[in-house]
């Protein structure tokens, strides 16, 4: 069974908010299918994107690409916006994840400013208020792009074989993670040994290759179980899973839930 994507809105949502539905929904590994800015005002944490964790703090600016692997942790003392743009928003966006430290008040005066006019448009239903919405979208990503040239960028550590072994692993696992194929079948792929694989990425991003995996793949089976009505084993093998009782197994440990009842708790 394939899934037909439908063009998703541009919204703009509050990064507590995100992990409302369960912290899973940002602390998981998972890639979207819409690109994604998240602006931190307060409270600091780690952020792992294609593989390499970071730390991120107040005043720092993160853009995601479509299909690009992601997590970050989201405490109770972080605070900020996510703006996603959709799935195909005309608005000139990067190719390429940035993150950026804001230290001048002006651009984070700017960027609070342009949140907070778009986040009036998506509540309002007078005249035109599309088009505002789509203009201050516009002006975010000009904003984005202006920054990406003057801001301090803040660098993963430095890309040496290592962290670019575990950009391609995250790369083809996005592209891969529901056949099926575990951490060998990878490694096998990318021409070195599970063993190696696994351990440039606790290099990189302080897990194995096989979190990584499992991490994708169950953020992909919670996100079917609390947003369609597949059914259980359906999703099972959509996912790559030899059986429904194998998926549950892989399913309830990381959940505390098998899955029937992660979806009955809704």
């Amino acid at each position: 069974m394939t899934l037909t994507l439908t063009a998703s809105p541009l919204r703009l949502v509050a990064i507590p908010r995100l992990a409302a539905g369960g912290r899973w929904r940002v602390e998981a590994m998972r890639s979207l299918s819409e690109p994604c800015l998240l602006w931190f005002t307060k409270g600091q944490g780690r952020i792992t994107i294609s593989g390499v964790t970071r730390g991120y703090t107040a005043h720092n600016a993160v853009f995601i690409p479509a299909g690009v692997m992601h997590a970050f942790e989201a405490g109770a003392q972080v605070f900020g916006s996510a703006v996603f743009f959709g799935r195909k928003s005309s608005v000139v966006l990067p190719k390429t994840p940035l993150h950026l430290r804001i230290r001048d008040v002006h651009p984070q005066q700017e960027i609070n400013v342009l949140l907070d006019s778009l986040s009036r448009e998506l509540e309002s239903d007078i005249p035109a208020h599309d088009r505002a919405t789509e203009a201050y979208a516009g002006l975010i990503g000009v904003w984005l792009e202006r920054q990406a040239r003057k801001a301090d960028v803040i660098e993963a550590p430095r890309p040496d074989a290592t962290r670019r072994l575990v950009a391609r692993y995250t790369a083809l696992l996005e592209r891969n993670f529901r056949t099926g194929m575990g951490v060998s079948d990878f490694a096998a792929a990318l021409g070195v040994t599970s063993t190696h694989l696994t351990r440039c990425c606790n290099t990189a991003c302080g897990r194995p290759a096989s979190a990584l995996l499992q991490d994708r793949r169950i953020f992909e089976a919670r996100k079917l179980l609390a947003e369609t009505r597949m059914p259980v084993g359906k999703i099972a093998e959509q996912l790559g899973f030899n059986s429904p009782a194998y998926f549950t197994r892989a399913f309830q440990p990381l959940t505390g839930k098998s899955p029937s009842a992660f979806r009955r708790a809704g």
